[in-house]
């Protein structure tokens, strides 16, 4: 039995991870012993309190921590250092000096992106190659990888990128949104990258920690380290969003623009692919393709709900 807890969960990732969790947490029962499962979000813990989340964690006894939680305003970070720093970097290193400071050694698994790099690339991005952050969002979520490394608990970073899922403010629900109210959209095509569905994200995450609590003390600490996960293949936005607008059915008209028509205040990487190549080998994951997970009539049922 583990005591698992997972930070941000009223977020995209989270509420996922509620779904497949809530009921027992069936993916990662223990012969007969079901984890101990702690949802919180700022209401109930808030993360960027040093000796809130310190207390909660020896309290509670957590032996793995799932943080989802993520300043993820892209153009609001520019301006909003401050905040930014708070929950992508500050957070980051509270639980992870929390965790290092137990005698367990919990571990901490930790969603970062793929705006750690610049998107100058053409190739997919492995975990070991070099980052390079553009924007404030992107500075942060780094700065927060370094604090983990740098603090001495276990711990996985799992890069992601694109994330949608049938909760919160995304890409695909905005586009499902205009595509009902008008006759046609302008999105880049000059931006490439995968989407992620944030339920495929969770359900690799419950295989993870299920492998990670079987696994005995020695591999537990050969499992630990930077990871990358998204849905499988490669697409702009435009691609993303001509698929999207196919699966509601509407009439609308999706126009390929470049980014110059969309000035923004962080800049976008025009290439964000990421190397899945680790986590699929260490884990034994199969990752279903972006179209696969966007045609997926569950989905659009649960959207719909």
């Amino acid at each position: 039995m583990a005591n698992i807890l997972i930070t941000g969960s009223n977020g995209q990732l989270g509420r996922e991870l509620r779904d497949i969790w809530s009921d027992g947490a069936p993916g990662i029962e223990i012969k007969t012993n079901a984890n101990k499962l702690f949802f919180t979000d700022v209401s109930e813990l808030d993360i960027t309190d040093r000796d809130a989340v310190e207390k909660y964690v020896s309290k509670e006894k957590i032996e793995i921590i799932v943080n989802c939680a993520a300043y993820t305003a892209v153009d609001k970070a520019e301006d909003d250092i401050k905040m930014a720093t708070a929950v992508n970097t500050d957070a980051a290193r509270n639980l992870a000096e929390a965790s290092a400071k137990l005698n367990s050694g919990p571990l901490l698994i930790h969603v970062s992106t793929d705006y750690v790099f610049d998107g100058k690339g053409y190739k997919p991005y492995r975990e070991d190659d070099v980052c390079n952050p553009a924007g404030v969002y992107g500075r942060t979520k780094h700065a927060g990888e370094r604090e983990i490394q740098k603090s001495g608990c276990n711990y996985m970073i799992i890069r992601t990128s694109w994330l949608y899922s049938t909760y919160g403010t995304n890409f695909v629900k905005t586009i499902t949104r205009l595509a009902g109210e008008r006759d046609s959209l302008n999105v880049v095509f000059d931006q490439i990258g995968t989407p992620t569905y944030a339920g495929d994200l969770a359900k690799a995450i419950d295989a993870i920690v299920k492998k990670y609590i079987e696994a005995k003390y020695e591999e537990q600490k050969h499992l630990c380290g930077i990871y990358h996960f998204s849905n499988e293949g490669v697409c702009s936005w435009y691609d993303f969003a001509m698929e999207i607008v196919a699966q509601t059915g509407s009439n609308c008209k999706v126009n390929p623009v470049t980014s110059e028509m969309f000035p923004a205040k962080a800049p976008r990487p025009h290439y964000s692919v990421l190397d899945k190549s680790k986590i699929k080998a260490t884990f034994g994951i199969e990752i279903p393709h972006w179209r696969e997970a966007i045609c997926n009539k569950r989905f659009w049922e649960k959207l719909q709900k």
